[in-house]
């Protein structure tokens, strides 16, 4: 599914258009994503005008004048820009005409994405309870050592936890961990502060280079250019198991880890 990089890609390559525009009118064509899609949605919407988008964890925040309208990508899911009278295709659930005259089409073949309306997102029940973004200062290492102890879960599943941090899954889960040379099956209490001071810095350091290369382009991810993510050119570890280490030529090894399948190297992380 798209994650926090790919979130973030959108995010930038949209905003620029749809920030200060007039909303004209809302098309929905399937209203039956994960939650319903409001039915006064257009009602709400039209003829506010976009404030900001931002992003928290991996929902977008499409900021109007009287509410937001909280968007989640699901598994499938993007958003991008049409000039206005272009046909939808299949799977093009949403428009939201503007008054520049693009379209804000979303597009969502498995239907797992979200459109909510909110007048305190932060507080909405999806969003209260996240920790903190892993780009800002609120997340370091120190977190990560404080909030283990204790923990008898594997150290991927417990990074992947957004209660712990946000935005971190299973594709940079997997990276930031073969960065730190630290083995995903270890036990998340059993590992020390110096270890988790580099774990927070690559999962950092990844991230950010994530969001300068567009993404990850898996299965169905384009941004909101409609471009694709060319981050997957240089994974690691991540879909690769079987395959040689980059770095030692070892066999990369694949588990399961939290029903998710999870890719190291047995020579260089431990």
């Amino acid at each position: 599914m798209p994650e926090l990089p790919e979130v973030e890609t959108t995010c930038r390559g949209i905003a620029p258009h749809v920030q200060g525009q007039t909303v004209e009118r809302v098309r929905v064509r399937e209203r039956r994503l994960r939650w319903p899609i409001p039915e006064d949605l257009d009602v709400r919407l039209s003829g506010q005008r976009i404030v900001a988008v931002k992003r928290r964890a991996k929902y977008l925040l499409i900021e109007a004048e009287s509410g937001t309208l909280i968007v989640h990508l699901g598994m499938s899911g993007s958003l991008r820009l049409v000039p206005a009278g272009t046909a939808a295709v299949k799977h093009e659930h949403v428009d939201i005409e503007l008054g520049s005259g693009q379209v804000l089409r979303y597009h969502d073949p498995r239907r797992f994405g979200a459109m909510l309306w909110s007048h305190a997102p932060l507080d909405h029940e999806l969003l209260r309870n996240l920790g903190p973004e892993p780009l800002s200062d609120a997340f370091d290492g120190e977190r990560l050592y404080q909030c283990s102890r204790g923990k008898r879960i594997a150290v991927k599943p417990f990074i992947m936890d957004n209660a712990v941090v946000v935005g971190v899954g299973n594709i940079y889960a997997s990276e930031a961990l073969f960065a730190a040379g630290i083995d995903p099956r270890r036990e998340a209490g059993g590992i020390s502060r110096q270890r988790y001071l580099r774990l927070a810095e690559a999962i950092k350091e990844i991230l950010a280079y994530a969001i300068e290369r567009g993404g990850t382009t898996l299965r169905d991810f384009v941004g909101g250019d409609g471009k694709p993510g060319y981050f997957q050119q240089e994974l690691f570890v991540y879909g690769r198991g079987g395959e040689f280490c980059k770095h030692c030529g070892s066999t990369l090894r694949e588990v399961k880890l939290g029903q998710r399948a999870s890719v190291y190297c047995p020579k260089c992380q431990r």
